[in-house]
């Protein structure tokens, strides 16, 4: 009760001169075919964040002005206790967040249409189901669509000062915060576990997949986001697992786990499905491991997370004209975003309650600092966290190399390199796939440490020897 108390109170602080009322609206249950069989419950992270109530068809008010919070639901009737057992009365969960008074669901709607009645300002977040959409446009009169994240801007009819200011204050997480992460962290770490002992030659990738998300549930609320285990490790996004594990190929693994608190890990390792690197395989994988070191190297308060970017873009790139797969000056071809080639995607991004901490609130507005403009560049101008870092920040330390046929064709078609990429030699990647190394990072007092109480084999070497343990 006192956390979210304070949270509100320190929120109502950043609103200081604000007049009117501050809306937050949870989560309902989503049918899947029909309402009694729905998807897999999960409570709107804002909501969770100031209020703490895990349960369905919640909202609140914050009076800016009177001071006073209000949660309005529904008590449960017989026949809904019939089903679920005895609940506890909204009255005494308002009580457990720290809210002065309760009322019914449908008095949510009649007391912020008597605040936009009475000329009072309504402050709200951007939404990101469409049952939120359709009660938010009906107060406001605004089309549904108008009410979510429009992009990486966000939503322009949004309370812009609601919106900076939990964004201020979910960027910097408190001990209890890190602790949950931590908690996340070690999930994550047993979620990898098992699906690096799971790798076998001829094993389907449902059964790994199976596996590993098994973990998450019997440790945890379950997965942080849909698990990517894919031999084509340069699709970013590849959900699909039917294949058998191949000799000689990669295994990228992208998952995460989320705590029964509902905080997020988000690791990523890349092993070879035969147990050693191929020498290839261990050329391009030694670049991604100095990276992902580099990267956390740097990281403590006062840089920028965006210098992180490009020192491990420039890195990559010295590496890489080792290899003969580029040319050039190496400052010039980082200004000029040749890296963007071989990793399209940005450094990292924010996390915590979501495993893309806030990113519904607007990309830009979570990961860049004032002043700071996303970059038109291919791979930079991914980077979801560009800013200034600072002790509580949580982070993602992932750079990764993949080889595309489609971009790199599309760059030799286009000229886009300007005579740095040697494509009759890159062409040979072009069965390669991908490799990315991530791993979740806290800004500390003076420096970073990794969460979690582990961290899971990471390089060329430590991965060798724990596959062959694992047989």
């Amino acid at each position: 009760m006192n956390k979210y108390t304070e949270r509100r109170s320190r929120l109502r602080g950043l609103l200081k001169g604000e007049k009117g009322i501050a809306i937050f609206i949870g989560n309902v249950e989503s049918a899947a075919q029909y309402r009694d069989n729905g998807y897999k419950w999960r409570q709107d992270s804002n909501w969770l964040y100031f209020f703490g109530i895990d349960e369905p068809r919640f909202a609140a008010i914050m009076d800016l002005e009177s001071g006073i919070d209000t949660v309005y639901a529904d008590d449960y009737d017989i026949d809904d206790i019939i089903w679920t057992g005895p609940m506890p009365t909204v009255a005494s969960l308002a009580q457990s967040a720290g809210a002065g008074r309760s009322g019914k669901y449908s008095e949510f709607s009649s007391d912020v249409a008597a605040a936009i009645a009475a000329g009072r300002p309504v402050h709200w977040l951007p939404v990101s189901r469409w049952y939120n959409a359709v009660l938010l446009s009906s107060l406001l009169g605004v089309a549904p669509d108008k009410v979510f994240n429009m992009g990486k801007k966000g939503c322009p009819l949004a309370s812009e000062p609601l919106v900076k200011a939990v964004i201020q204050m979910r960027l910097v997480k408190d001990a209890d915060e890190i602790a949950m992460l931590d908690k996340a962290g070690d999930l994550g770490y047993a979620m990898h576990t098992a699906a690096r002992k799971g790798i076998r030659l001829g094993r389907i990738e449902q059964e790994i997949v199976g596996a590993m998300e098994g973990v998450t549930i019997a440790g945890g609320w379950g997965v942080s986001f849909a698990t990517i285990l894919t031999q084509h490790g340069e699709i970013f996004h590849c959900h699909s697992h039917e294949c058998p594990i191949e000799p000689g190929r990669l295994l990228l693994i992208d998952a995460g786990a989320e705590s029964n608190d509902h905080y997020a890990s988000d690791h990523t390792r890349t092993y070879p499905t035969s147990g050693r690197f191929t020498p290839r395989q261990r050329d391009i994988y030694q670049t991604v491991y100095e990276c992902n070191e580099l990267a956390f190297s740097m990281t403590r308060p006062g840089v920028s997370y965006l210098d992180c970017h490009l020192a491990v873009a420039r890195h990559m790139l010295d590496n890489l004209s080792q290899l003969g797969l580029v040319s050039g000056d190496l400052d010039e071809m980082t200004s000029d975003g040749i890296a963007g080639l071989f990793m399209p995607h940005g450094l990292g991004h924010n996390m915590g309650l979501d495993v893309h901490d806030m990113e519904d609130l607007g990309e830009d507005l979570v990961g860049y600092d004032p002043g700071q403009k996303r970059s038109p560049q291919l791979g930079l101008g991914s980077l979801r966290m560009a800013r200034k870092l600072v002790p509580g920040n949580v982070i993602t330390d992932e750079p990764g190399i993949y080889f595309i046929p489609a971009l790199i064709n599309l760059w030799k078609q286009e000229g886009t390199d300007k005579g740095r990429v040697n494509y009759s030699k890159l062409e040979q990647y072009f069965d390669f796939g991908g490799i990315r190394l991530e791993d979740d990072v806290l800004v500390t007092q003076d420096g970073a440490r990794r969460l979690g109480s582990n961290r899971l084999p990471v390089s060329p070497d430590e991965v060798e020897e724990a596959m062959a343990k694992d047989k």
